[in-house]
């Protein structure tokens, strides 16, 4: 990511994706109020406001609109806009963004949409993120399904976004699962598993906050163990021993806690033996209760007293806590993915079978339990006026199961009234379409989106039953300065870029010290950490204005930079990628490593390549050096590798590949071209090319034979109008190559842009190999 200052101007780019110029006047606007993000002004799904409909009819005087604008998520309210993520489009057309609508009437005033890409997500299964609106500037943030975290003005207008699968390396998963942006003062934090480069390299549950400005990466951080699944548990902020934390609940089955301000994980406590899903919340500010379980897997509900420890330095990682140390209850209720909800001492839940229970938040004690439906998928109780407000995925005695069609389905929506031992239904209403998302109430309305529309219902005009905003938290002064911190943290540059650099110095539980420290006045270094696997340089250097300058060498590379002042040092960590052409044969790479389990010499795969560490490995094939699958990780069975920029775009890549095997049981192997894969499907004995595995996924019957060596060719051309056509070939090595593409697929709304790759999918144990890459320019 690249950001350039000019007076009053942010001339940007981010991720290598596009120019947005930002007027400071139009992102310092005023400050707003509502409901802001997705687990509303309490961080816990309820709110004070009063005055809130006690009744609706679909249809009716209650119903003020609704919008054709289906979605999964939960809407966000500010300065008289409502904004929703959506999807809109069928098919392979299908397009998922944010929608912004006037929040009296439901006209829609803009959106923002983006195609999915490279996923494996199966729709209409779970819920999406839900937006945030930064209460400072009223600017809106995004993450969709595929990866794009995005920053929007309240107008409409892009001011950055970051292609977090082709910079970072996140993964997908079918359930699609993602992260709902949180807001902490100047940070945006979201959270993803990914796979990136270097340390970064093995595949983790990482948060990642960005400058809300200016989309810089401020930190990562890494608190949880090894993820046995994607996690979309909301962060909750919070105070701990005179830090800004979040505690959240991660993809290895532990809740963590982490310092907001510069990510150093605190502790963990490892509490379920699949990863968790559902959002927690914070009870007394001295316990937390959580809630977790999968479809297969009973779970339960936990309450935990806040641990008081932290590691001796942040290097030390995480504190790892016995959770008998800390268990102050539990309940054998128990759900996979709706969150829970808190009142004062009551917490809210609704179980896997559809039962809204009431728990007491002190003792864990069920209060009361009512059915409301056969299952629930994602959606949380909302608590408010002293009413609960609850969708459910369907209506009851119309289950559609787990699949990706809602033909003729219809969602419940109910009103209740919780009482001390019992509760009672208030207002029942069948919705069109499937209710996946929670429902949410600002202003005298309540909001609730379906995969078919978007309603609201309540009052017009003004609610005299506003909650009064909360007062501004009052942070503590900073302290003696401990630790320096570089912004951006993490860089992307092509040859002969240059980068300004931010340095900030901080106390030593995070908190600014100096805003501005003058970067000229550091020392600046190279740094290779002791346990560096691949011993690498960035090619790129500190000029004497404190620009960050990469070399005009055209090969890759990797590697990290260490500022210090006196006994104060902060690490940058960046890659520098070649424009095109790219060419890799791997003879050069010399095989020093050893896999002791298969007494096999390898080398690792070239550092700056975003997902190939511990996926790919160079070895000797067929008396040449070519990058192989690994297969002792059944995690990592499925790899996309990324080799250049995300901007890129009107080129042809090319590579040899192998799958190992016989007739009847051989590997996946193929190549990315702008956000599309196009493989040999060994099994299938076929040629492939897809983006979305449900939606743009086209295929050609192709014989071939394992342990030979193919070549494979794509280009992709997109036309004036937006609509393309993605052309591919393959044929033995050492064969004449056809005159006529194998398959050739036309896409009405192509990629425009996108990272070349690599993909590999070895389920059964079958290496694939790729060989011989090249990435040259069309025409």
């Amino acid at each position: 990511m690249i950001c350039k200052r000019k007076s009053n101007v942010l001339p940007l780019v981010f991720g290598g994706l596009a120019w947005v110029g930002v007027s400071l006047p139009q992102v310092w606007a005023a400050p707003v109020a509502g409901w802001l993000g997705w687990r509303g002004p309490n961080q816990n799904g309820s709110s004070e406001e009063t005055g809130l409909p006690t009744k609706v009819e679909v249809g009716g005087k209650s119903q003020l609109w609704s919008s054709e604008f289906p979605g999964q998520g939960t809407p966000v309210i500010a300065g008289g806009k409502l904004y929703a993520m959506g999807y809109v489009g069928e098919g392979a057309d299908l397009q998922e963004g944010i929608g912004c609508f006037d929040a009296e009437t439901g006209k829609k005033q803009w959106q923002q949409l983006y195609n999915d890409f490279l996923s494996d997500t199966i729709y209409l299964r779970y819920a999406t993120s839900s937006p945030t609106i930064d209460a400072a500037t009223g600017n809106v943030y995004m993450q969709g399904t595929q990866g794009i975290l995005g920053c929007f003005s309240a107008s409409g207008k892009l001011l950055w976004q970051h292609s977090m699968m082709e910079e970072f390396g996140r993964l997908t998963f079918p359930n699609g699962r993602t992260a709902s942006p949180v807001i902490d003062r100047d940070l945006v934090i979201t959270r993803a598993v990914t796979a990136n480069w270097g340390a970064q390299g093995p595949a983790a549950d990482r948060f990642y906050a960005f400058d809300k400005i200016t989309g810089d990466l401020v930190w990562d951080s890494n608190p949880g163990d090894k993820p046995k699944d994607n996690s979309f548990s909301h962060p909750v902020l919070g105070w701990l021993n005179g830090k800004r934390v979040f505690y959240a609940a991660c993809g290895d089955g532990s809740i963590v806690c982490v310092n907001a301000r510069n990510g150093a994980a605190l502790w963990r406590v490892p509490v379920f033996k699949a990863g968790i899903n559902a959002s927690l919340v914070v009870h007394n500010n001295d316990k937390i209760i959580a809630i977790f379980g999968t479809p297969y897997e009973k779970g339960e509900t936990i309450a935990i007293k806040i641990p008081n420890v932290e590691p001796a330095k942040p290097s030390d990682g995480p504190v790892v806590v016995d959770p008998a140390s800390v268990a102050l209850w539990h309940n054998e209720l128990s759900t996979s993915t709706s969150s829970l909800t808190l009142h004062e001492d009551r917490v809210y839940l609704v179980t896997e079978t559809g039962e809204l229970c009431a728990l007491d938040a002190n003792t864990g004690k069920t209060a009361w339990k009512l059915k409301l439906g056969i299952e629930q998928r994602n959606a949380s109780p909302l608590f408010a006026d002293g009413k609960l407000y609850l969708s459910i995925l369907n209506e009851p005695g119309n289950a559609k199961g787990d699949d990706s069609s809602d033909a003729g389905s219809k969602g419940a929506f109910y009103i209740i009234r919780p009482g001390p031992s019992e509760a009672k239904i208030l207002s029942h209403v069948a919705l069109e379409g499937r209710c996946f998302g929670s429902p949410c109430a600002y202003n005298g309305k309540v909001y609730v989106q379906t995969t078919k529309k978007l309603y609201c219902f309540g009052s017009k005009g003004r609610n005299r039953g506003l909650a009064a905003e909360p007062a501004a938290e009052k942070w503590p002064q900073p302290g003696p300065a401990k630790q320096l911190q570089i912004i951006p943290s993490e860089v992307f540059l092509k040859p002969g870029q240059s980068l300004p650099l931010r340095v900030r110095s901080l106390d030593a539980n995070g908190f600014t010290v100096d805003e501005n420290v003058d970067p000229k006045s550091l020392a600046w270094e190279a740094f290779i950490p002791a346990t560096a696997k691949v011993k690498s340089t960035l090619k790129a250097n500190i000029d004497s204005s404190a620009m960050l300058v990469a070399t005009s060498d055209s090969l890759p590379s990797a590697g990290m930079f260490q500022a210090s002042l006196g006994d104060l040092h902060g690490f940058m960590r960046g890659r520098v990628l070649p424009n095109l052409p790219l060419k890799n044969d791997f003879e050069d790479f010399k095989l020093s490593e050893t896999n002791p389990a298969e007494d096999a010499t390898f080398a690792y795969p070239p550092l700056p390549w975003i997902g190939a560490r511990f996926k790919f490995e160079v070895r000797e094939r067929d008396g040449n050096k070519s990058l192989t699958k690994t297969i002792d990780n059944k995690f990592f069975q499925r790899a996309q590798v990324f080799i250049g920029h995300a901007d890129m775009k009107n080129y042809t890549v090319e590579a040899d590949v192998q799958s190992d095997g016989n007739k009847r049981k051989m590997s996946d192997v193929g190549v990315i071209n702008q956000r599309y894969a196009v493989l040999l499907k060994g099994n299938e004995q076929k040629l492939e090319v897809n983006s979305n595995l449900e939606r743009l996924r086209e295929a050609v019957p192709f014989k071939w034979l394992p342990n030979e060596w193919y070549h494979l060719k794509t280009r992709v051309d997109v036309a004036a109008d937006g609509s393309g056509t993605v052309r591919a070939k393959a044929w033995k090595r050492g064969d004449p190559e056809p005159s006529a593409w194998t398959i050739e697929v036309a896409h009405r709304s192509a990629h425009r842009n996108g990272s070349p790759g690599l993909f590999g999918f070895a389920p059964q144990d079958m290496r694939v190999f790729i060989d011989n890459i090249t990435v040259t320019p069309n025409d």
